[in-house]
C-alpha cells in the first residue's frame, strides 16, 4: 500500500498476490519435506537402536515393548508433518480460487442483474407467422391430428 509505512507489516506483499502465496507456500513446504526425511531417518534409526536394547531378564519382546511409545510418538510427528505439507498446498489453491471468484463477482452480478430486468420487463409474445395448415381433406392438422399410428381411424373431436 503505502510504501513509506514507518510500520512495515511482513508478508502483507506476499499475501496480495496468490502467485508471491503460491511461491512462499512452496518454499515452506520444500523446508518440511526436507525435514520430514531427516524426520523419517531418525525414527529408522531410533527404532532400531531401542529394539536391540535388552535388558538383563528381558523376553525377546520386552524391548519391542518399550520401543513402542516413542516409535508411535514419532509417527506421529510425520504424520503432521504430512497432513501439513498437504494443508499449504490446499491453500495455495484456495487463495488462487478465491482471486478468480473475486473477478468472477462482478460479471456474476451484472449477469443476474440483467437477468432481473429481463424478469421484471418480458418482451411480448409474437403472434404466430403461420395459422395451422388444413390438409387436402380439410382437416386442421393442428393439435387435433392423430398424434400416433393407433389413432389414424379416429378422429378426434
Amino acid at each position: 500500500m503505502n510504501s513509506k509505512d514507518p510500520n512495515p507489516v511482513p508478508l502483507r506483499d506476499v499475501a496480495q498476490s496468490p502467485q508471491a502465496t503460491a511461491r512462499y507456500l512452496a518454499d515452506v513446504q520444500r523446508v518440511l519435506l526436507d525435514i520430514g526425511k531427516n524426520l523419517e531417518t531418525l525414527a529408522i534409526e531410533t527404532r532400531v537402536h531401542l529394539r536391540e536394547t535388552h535388558v538383563e531378564g528381558d523376553r525377546w519382546y520386552h524391548a519391542r515393548l518399550r520401543a513402542m511409545p516413542v516409535e508411535k510418538a514419532l509417527g506421529n510427528v510425520l504424520k503432521s508433518l504430512n497432513n501439513l505439507t498437504k494443508g499449504l498446498e490446499k491453500s495455495a489453491y484456495k487463495r488462487h480460487a478465491h482471486d478468480e471468484a473475486v473477478v468472477n463477482t462482478v460479471k456474476d452480478r451484472k449477469e443476474k442483474e440483467l437477468e432481473r430486468k429481463r424478469r421484471k420487463n418480458p418482451q411480448p409474445l409474437q403472434a404466430a407467422p403461420n395459422p395451422p395448415q388444413r390438409d387436402a381433406q380439410g382437416h386442421n392438422s393442428g393439435y387435433s391430428a392423430p398424434t400416433s399410428i393407433y389413432d389414424l381411424g379416429r378422429e378426434s373431436a
